[in-house]
């Protein structure tokens, strides 16, 4: 990701926030605790020499940690002995030599020493574990990141399966309808032949889509019933009702196709007297409900058949989100596909 196009908290530089604000606030304590020593020359601007001496300390322990890649979540001993053998020590030299530039001191007032090296040395292990702690909250994000990457990618590539294996299908019988037609009506196969160059296009340019506005699904839907318009004449009889503001909706590609097809295998072919289709979109309870239903009975599907339900489904979950629904039922002498997609879709 490029780096302005991440969220600004992500942009800003953590680190020098948190240093600079510790050690202001070591700095504000100092200043509290010395505070009727203020008006001597000096105190203050030792006690500043002090906070900002332990800044560059702190700071020279962070590139030391770095360089030798502490980094990872084991721990080791080096971890917890510069911070409690080596920075101490360090610090309370600098306070001294601060005294002795500053405020004139002797070396014989320096009684407050083995203090001094008890509270830099729980100052250090505070600023070490607490820079542990931001560098392990840090590398859970990452991991979080890359999980969820990971997750998408895999999520991706279930469905781009699942369409390829829904394509060769419905090409398919589409072929077999044109070889069907051929024989009897060279004009209609012509036509049946357009109708499907035009299905094809659209399945090669939406195959790169996860989803697709019902608008563009209900194009190629038509050129299909097209198709089998010519095949089957008087006995299939489709209709569209569609409600204005629902064509926006996005469905996976060829997921509608799926359910029609499956209307015109049991409802129009498996009929002498054909059967009527209809095609409805509303807004449903906060959400968007598509209906394909065909008259006739539900009947024990074929495997082909049930592959194809069972990844329309997958792929309806998968591109618009575990809230959307296909259902299949018979109710009233038709037989009806229910799709139920979430107002976000």
């Amino acid at each position: 990701m490029d780096h302005s196009t991440r969220p600004w908290l992500a942009r800003l530089h953590w680190y020098w926030i948190l240093q600079l604000g510790g050690w202001f606030g070591i700095l504000m304590f100092m200043l509290a605790m010395y505070r009727s020593a203020l008006q001597l020359d000096g105190v203050a601007l030792t006690t500043v020499w002090t906070a900002a001496s332990g800044l560059l300390l702190s700071h020279g322990w962070r590139s030391l940690f770095k360089r030798k890649g502490w980094h990872t979540p084991r721990l080791r001993w080096q971890m917890w002995a510069v911070p409690a053998l080596a920075l101490p020590p360090l610090q309370a030299a600098s306070v001294v030599l601060g005294l002795v530039l500053l405020q004139d001191a002797r070396f014989d007032s320096f009684g407050f020493l083995p203090m001094a090296l008890i509270f830099w040395t729980l100052v250090f292990a505070s600023w070490t574990g607490f820079y542990l702690m931001v560098k392990a909250i840090g590398r859970a994000a990452r991991f979080e990141a890359e999980a969820l990457r990971l997750e998408i990618s895999a999520k991706d590539a279930e469905l781009r399966a699942l369409q390829a294996q829904v394509n060769p299908h419905f090409f398919f019988n589409s072929l077999n309808s044109v070889r069907g037609l051929i024989y009897e009506d060279h004009d209609a196969a012509a036509q049946m032949i357009d109708q499907l160059a035009s299905l094809m296009r659209y399945a090669l340019q939406s195959g790169q889509s996860s989803t697709v506005p019902l608008a563009a699904e209900l194009e190629a839907v038509q050129a299909y019933l097209a198709i089998e318009q010519i095949r089957f004449e008087e006995r299939l009889r489709a209709s569209l009702h569609i409600e204005a503001g629902t064509e926006t909706v996005q469905v996976p590609p060829m997921a509608l196709q799926t359910l029609v097809e499956n209307a015109v295998k049991y409802g129009v072919e498996s009929s002498v007297t054909g059967s009527d289709i209809t095609i409805s979109a509303r807004r449903d309870a906060g959400g968007v409900r598509i209906e394909i239903a065909n008259t006739g009975a539900l009947r024990q599907f074929s495997s082909s058949t049930q592959v194809g339900l069972n990844n329309a489904r997958k792929r309806l979950k998968l591109a618009v989100g575990p809230e959307a629904s296909l259902e299949l039922a018979e109710t009233g002498g038709w037989v009806r596909a229910t799709l139920t997609l979430p107002e976000a879709a």
